[in-house]
């Protein structure tokens, strides 16, 4: 994938049209500097319009507790693909990266420039590099493949797939069965799929990203605070009517970060405190898994900055290159 750190937009019939990217961990500050970036472009006298890259902000039942932008700001700056969901719904990274194309793409012939915002590495690199056409598996295969014990599907995948069963942990189900199933279901591995990866508009547009990996205390005490607020704004009734609702647990809306802690509170099974404790908790984890990806995962030349001031004046030059 080709991608240019630039937001200057080069000229003629072959010029790439511009995408921004803020990308991180949760809570590191993204959501604000996407805000002052796209204030900046239309003080420049360019349009901009913000599309959420968050697992979490995208369904329509967690504002609050995903940290969703507020409905001033989404008044003061388009958003799209926040809220885009219903919790029922299961949005794949392959769901989310066409409806960004078609986002993307309105945006250019609009004129206007996108910035994508999250932290969901996955969703990013579907996007830009594309995806595995893999073929739907076979429901009678999935359904054998994932009612073995993990300890068996690897012991046969190490058979049809030895490469991929050598890097894979044996205890990894999700890995190990999804594996599996795919040289079961098509006759093929699954590195030979994701040598055909299709779909991606890297190599189509000139990408300006910036990486945030703040201070790693100050993330995590910024986690610890905000899921505090959380609570306090609502995020306890979102997920009280998230309950009602009956969803299978396995959504990943009834997966996201806090909900399994408030739940629990909600059943009784927690007190208040201990379900914020426990929420707290589960967020720190899941930047510090965000924060190592977004350290190695992305191509090296891409900016990362660990500035905790979200209005520093260094961030936007990394993108303007003024």
């Amino acid at each position: 994938m080709s991608t240019e750190i630039s937001l200057h937009s080069s000229t003629g019939p072959s010029a790439r049209p511009l995408v921004g990217l803020i990308a991180g961990p949760t809570a590191s500050g993204k959501s604000d500097i996407a805000m002052g970036l796209a204030r900046a472009l239309e003080k420049s006298g360019r349009r901009a319009v913000i599309v959420n890259a968050d697992s979490a902000q995208l369904y329509a039942d967690l504002p609050v507790l995903s940290a969703a932008p507020s409905a001033q700001e989404q008044a003061e700056i388009p958003h799209r693909l926040y809220g885009a969901w219903d919790g029922a719904q299961s949005c794949s990274a392959a769901d989310w990266a066409a409806r960004a194309r078609g986002e993307i793409a309105a945006a250019h012939d609009a004129g206007i420039t996108p910035i994508l915002v999250g932290g969901t590495g996955l969703y990013l690199r579907t996007l830009l590099y594309g995806i595995a056409p893999v073929p739907d598996i076979a429901p009678e295969v999935r359904e054998a493949v994932r009612a073995m014990p993990v300890g068996e599907a690897h012991e046969e995948l190490a058979r049809l797939d030895p490469e991929r069963a050598a890097a894979l942990h044996a205890n990894d189900t999700t890995r190990v069965h999804r594996a599996l199933e795919v040289v079961r279901s098509t006759g093929q591995t699954l590195a030979h799929w994701q040598q055909r990866l299709e779909g991606g508009i890297g190599d189509a547009i000139t990408l300006a990203p910036l990486i945030l990996l703040p201070d790693r205390d100050w993330l995590y005490e910024r986690c610890d605070r905000r899921f505090g607020l959380m609570v306090e704004q609502g995020a306890l009734e979102e997920v009280e009517a998230l309950m009602a609702r009956g969803l299978d647990p396995a959504l990943p809306v009834m997966r996201a970060i806090g909900v399994a802690s408030l739940a629990a509170h909600l059943r009784g099974d927690m007190t208040l405190d201990e379900a914020i404790a426990d929420g707290a908790q589960a967020t720190r984890q899941y930047a510090k898994r965000q924060y190592t990806w977004f350290r190695h995962q992305p191509p090296a030349q891409w900016p990362r900055v660990g500035d905790t001031n979200v209005a520093s004046k260094s961030h936007f030059d990394i993108l303007f290159h003024n």
